[in-house]
């Protein structure tokens, strides 16, 4: 909402010398959002004044129209003779009123006027153009030309209000109110202790019969309908430069006169309002959910097919506009500068439902400013004001004649009344405002206070965001200045540190920062697109998702399921911008919907919540296993001086596996498994024993092929993903010290043939198990396969180390431990020790 400083000081009596940055510090000290503050016609000063144009002459011989003109500027030259002026616009003509800028002025932007030489003639300054006054859009092309009744010789600068600051504000969706110049009024007025012109208080004449015909048949979606009848509007009338100013300072085109009153009083009072050509409407106004199918063209020129849920505005023919987002073409004000005119007009003042309007202009993707207002809210009971204030100006404006009817249709409602301890804002915010205070500060915002220790408020009609005790207590304290709020530290319970959990978490991170993975954090939000670029089938767990009510995008409406999505996504953006060898990590929380929760309990703020209400908000949340993911690609090991360098491949992201596992003590066992969005010849399932019985805890390996393309990886992307949660399980809390021992180290290599088939983790712990207590480690270091070998085996050659804690091993004992190792895995995956 931008709002003029100049059109607020007609509500609140703000002191002569406060400058827009004195009333953004004050409105955002109660809580607005003052983005900007925009000074208008900064570093323009005079000579600016209107002129009369006398004589044009046409200058031939160039390669672009030029004029020579004579201008009437009265005594602002200071010698009473026409100004000779050059100019190349050509939307005026003898006669014109325009706004010229004189020798000595200087004009935004630091442009000096001064009489120069050109074309052949001396121009002792200029004739001007809106962009060259920095007045914005206002819907023509080329110079500015006044209405005539304006004097030859006036001040332009005041007459065209250039002079002037404009407070751009964010409005937040439950500031609803605060899209209109009463709204923003009233909370200046609060903010300096200044009484407010409210201008919404008009006297309204009471509805009766002769109205324009009205009939509501969704009041749920429509609970008030104003209608009011302008005849007689003249075809000269123009919007006045006043009102065409301050539109263009709130960020709005003037059009034409009916068109600009309506939006003019919807920026006034943030009721939006729409204005019909009577001549051009059949029958009576209706108001009705449409028909699947039905079409309707809005003033955009767009035909629109509409949905059941869209509340429209109907005649006799049909839908006339898509209710509190846009009217129809077919009873469009006409434009007089067409050669078309309206004379008589109907004004509708309406309060749509705001998620139907929100909803309608989503669908549509439609947004508009009546939609913006009716989405975040508006006062019902500005309608019949909003109504009046618009028949007044166009009366005042375009000699109209109002017309003795006035409709009325509405649904019964009741003000909205809450009960609250007198002492519940303090309980919240921790200090001592006292009923006094309390009671002031909720009259400011318009509530109707009654009661002593116990009050019962009634809202006021333009705040539909306060509805319960919490609501009141956040305007209590946001008036009395959140800076005022004390700082205090809670104090935390001795002898508590970090959970198991939150340590195993940090230490996984570590880990893989350690290992030469970089953390990257992503949003936790997908689309179903991501799922089915991974290639995940229609019953897999992943695709059941959390809906997000209001999502920051309609991209990605749910919270994720897996971290592989944005981790992939950040590997392809840097992949994108040059880095190709890249390893990254994440670790955090998935949310898996067991479709088994329940409705959310409101927990209260003035105590404890209780272990019952904690387990039943437990219950609403889907389950949030906490997870860890990796994603390599490119080179693992570069290429240097010292030797060639190693592509990432699906070893690592197991290896990826084994890192996190260390940090829990637990052993990690690997066996193919066909899993998307891995290669199914290149996928391992990870397990680990948790209470006695192996448990799967995430998966590894290269992407599926289709799944890099689909995603415009780089090839042989490798990614790995285990969940935390189950880890932790397998560990038994206890991670044990590591072994040093003083005496020397025996290795043992063995070269085993085995079939192609055979997995090596199978093989490997066979070896570990027959090796015994006196085995160190045991490391896979050469695949061979060949002629030498026989076809569909393979060759795995490990290296062996024992050593005991307490002596030095003899050879036979290291040589005993690798014969009963080799024997146990030729029991188990009939391996045979290579050249025996």
């Amino acid at each position: 909402m931008r709002v003029p400083l100049s059109w607020l000081r007609e509500y609140v009596d703000l002191p002569a010398t406060e400058t827009g940055r004195d009333v953004q510090a004050k409105l955002v000290a109660v809580g607005l959002e003052v983005e900007t503050v925009e000074r208008t016609g900064a570093g323009l000063t005079g000579p600016l004044v209107v002129g009369q144009v006398l004589t044009i002459e046409e200058l031939e011989g160039f390669k672009k129209p030029i004029r020579f003109c004579t201008v009437d500027v009265g005594t602002a030259n200071g010698t009473g003779e026409p100004q000779e002026i050059v100019c190349g616009a050509r939307n005026f003509s003898v006669g014109d009123k325009v706004v010229v800028v004189l020798p000595g002025a200087v004009l935004p932007g630091d442009f000096a006027i001064a009489a120069r030489k050109t074309y052949g003639k001396t121009s002792h300054g200029m004739i001007c153009s809106a962009d060259e006054l920095g007045m914005g859009d206002d819907g023509t092309h080329g110079i500015i030309v006044l209405p005539p009744e304006h004097e030859v010789g006036t001040d332009a600068i005041e007459l065209l209000e250039l002079v002037d600051e404009v407070l751009d504000i964010a409005v937040t969706p439950d500031r609803g109110y605060c899209l209109s110049m009463r709204g923003v009024a009233r909370e200046t007025a609060i903010a300096y202790g200044l009484p407010l012109r409210d201008p919404a208080l008009l006297d309204v004449p009471a509805p009766n019969a002769y109205g324009y015909p009205v009939k509501v048949a969704d009041p749920i979606g429509c609970s008030r309908f104003t209608a009011r009848t302008v005849v007689g509007l003249q075809p000269e009338a123009r919007t006045p430069i006043w009102m065409q100013r301050r539109l263009q300072k709130a960020g709005m085109r003037p059009i034409s006169l009916a068109v600009d009153v309506t939006n003019y009083v919807m920026l006034e009072l943030g009721q939006p309002l729409h204005a019909y050509d009577r001549t051009r409407v059949d029958g009576p106004i209706g108001v009705r959910r449409a028909e699947q199918g039905e079409k309707l063209t809005t003033l955009d020129g767009v035909v629109r097919v509409l949905d059941s849920g869209d509340l429209v505005i109907t005649d006799n023919r049909g839908p006339i506009g898509l209710a509190g987002v846009m009217g129809g073409a077919n009873t469009e004000i006409a434009d007089a500068a067409e050669g078309a005119h309206t004379s008589e007009v109907v004004i509708e003042a309406a309060h749509f439902d705001a998620i139907s309007i929100a909803r309608t202009a989503r669908r549509h993707k439609l947004p508009s400013e009546a939609s913006k207002r009716f989405e975040r809210g508006v006062d019902p009971n500005a309608a019949a004001a909003a109504a009046q204030r618009t028949v007044d100006l166009l009366v005042l404006l375009a000699g109209g004649t109002a017309e003795a009817g006035v409709t009325e249709v509405s649904a019964p409602s009741a003000p909205r009344t809450i009960t609250m301890a007198a002492d519940h804002p303090d309980q919240v915010a921790g200090v001592a405002y006292g009923r006094e205070t309390v009671v002031r500060r909720l009259q400011e915002v318009g509530c109707d206070v009654y009661g002593q220790d116990e009050l019962l408020v009634t809202t006021p009609s333009w705040r539909p965001d306060l509805t319960e005790p919490n609501d009141l207590a956040e305007e209590v304290i946001r008036l009395e200045g959140y800076e005022n709020l004390p700082s205090t530290l809670p104090t935390p319970p001795s002898g508590r540190g970090l959970t198991e959990r939150q340590r195993l978490h940090r230490r996984v991170g570590r880990a893989l920062a350690g290992a030469g993975y970089v953390e990257a954090l992503n949003y936790p939000f997908i689309g179903e697109a991501v799922l089915d670029q991974l290639g995940l089938e229609a019953d897999d767990a992943r695709r059941r998702t959390v809906k997000l009510v209001n999502p920051l995008s309609d991209e990605e409406p749910s919270l994720r399921t897996t971290l592989l999505p944005g981790l992939l996504g950040a590997l392809r953006r840097n992949d994108g911008r040059g880095s190709h060898d890249l390893a990254l990590f994440e670790t955090g929380l998935v949310f898996r919907p067991t479709g088994q929760e329940t409705k959310p309990v409101r927990l209260p703020v003035n105590r404890r919540p209780s272990a019952e209400e904690i387990a039943s908000l437990d219950a609403a949340l889907p389950r949030q296993p906490r997870r860890a993911a990796v994603v390599l690609a490119g080179a693992r090991e570069q290429a240097g001086w010292w030797g060639k360098g190693r592509p990432a491949d699906w070893a690592d992201s197991i290896e990826a596996a084994r890192t996190v596992a260390r940090e829990a003590g637990v052993e990690v066992v690997v066996r193919a498994d066909r899993h998307a969005p891995w290669h199914p010849g290149r996928c391992a399932a990870l397990y680990v024993t948790v209470e006695g019985r192996e448990t799967l805890f995430g998966h590894a390996g290269e992407l599926h092929p289709r799944v890099i393309k689909e995603l415009h990886l780089p090839e042989r992307t490798c990614a790995m993903e285990v969940d935390l949660d189950v880890l932790e399980q397998a560990a038994d809390g206890v991670l044990p010290a590591p072994r040093i021992s003083a005496f020397p180290v025996a290795t043992q290599d063995v070269a085993l043939v085995v079939g192609q088939d055979v997995p090596a983790a199978d093989v490997e712990r066979a070896l570990r198990e027959g090796a015994g207590e006196l085995l160190e480690s045991l490391r896979l270091f050469d695949v061979f396969t060949g002629d030498q070998i026989g076809e569909g085996s393979k060759s795995l050659a490990y290296a062996l180390r024992f050593r005991a804690a307490d002596r030095t091993l003899t050879v036979d004992e290291a040589s005993a431990a690798r014969d009963a190792a080799v024997a146990l895995a030729a029991e188990r995956t009939g391996a045979v020790l290579r050249g025996a």
